[in-house]
């Protein structure tokens, strides 16, 4: 399940995640002022339902449109340039999982998404795939020529230097995790992650790479370094909620 779960992240995700990241960035995208505002995102008034399978839904759901925020302007840019934007059949209601739906295809290097037996298509979803992959080929020219504009090896060195100095930063902070002892003891996710291949250590001073130590304050906290973070949310414990990322 975990190897399948990675497989589809790399190959795109199911309908429904779609769905749920173009709500969460309905609701958190950056409002331009009236004479700048070249994309439209429609009516933001009214919260969106959303509607999870689980928490690793969930979690990806917001990650998507948390990194679709961060690059709001750069997408924005590259679906003007590329004359994909605007579009009258796609309504401004729809702009938002336009936005999220752009950011993962240039994630995947404008590759064709796989679409696996168990999904449930969502029409709208359909549609702007469809679309966005007739253009793939001038939104992958927009975006080049962005990365030539601004002399950036990779869309990371299009954001402000603040805003990269911040992320360098919160990604040299340790992972600290909750132990959910309602489903679980501790001598269990010890034991579990022991079979896994981590090492228990002293302390922070002592990580190496698969290794995690106790929070000295919390009795049910683990702290475990921050490069270990996509391969802790495959985990198991992490599925099944036995353990909580904070």
């Amino acid at each position: 399940e975990k190897r399948r779960r990675t497989l589809i992240e790399k190959n795109g995700y199911h309908d429904s995640v779609y769905i749920n990241a173009a709500k969460i960035f309905q609701g958190i995208h950056s409002e331009k002022r009236t004479d700048r505002m070249l994309v439209r995102y429609g009516d933001d008034s009214v919260s969106p339902m959303l509607t999870f399978k689980d928490e690793h839904s969930q979690r990806v759901s917001y990650e998507l449109a948390f990194s679709a925020l961060k690059y709001q302007d750069l997408l924005e840019e590259i679906l003007l340039d590329s004359c994909a934007y605007p579009c009258q059949s796609i309504p401004d209601e729809l702009t938002s999982l336009l936005v999220v739906m752009l950011y993962d295809l240039q994630d995947r290097k404008f590759q064709a998404r796989e679409i696996f037996d168990d999904e449930e298509p969502v029409a709208e979803v359909q549609e702007i795939e469809r679309y966005l992959y007739s253009f793939r080929t001038k939104l992958a020219a927009a975006l080049a020529r962005c990365r030539i504009k601004h002399d950036a090896l990779s869309i990371d060195y299009i954001l402000p230097e603040t805003i990269r100095k911040q992320e360098k930063r919160a990604s040299a902070l340790p992972l600290y995790v909750w132990i959910n002892t309602f489903k679980i003891s501790l001598e269990d996710v010890f034991r579990d992650l022991k079979q896994k291949g981590f090492t228990r250590v002293e302390s922070v001073s002592d990580f190496n790479r698969y290794t995690y130590c106790m929070d000295r304050h919390c009795h049910d906290v683990l702290v475990f370094p921050s490069s270990l973070r996509e391969e802790l949310l495959n985990l198991d414990l992490f599925a099944d909620c036995k353990l909580l990322l904070q």
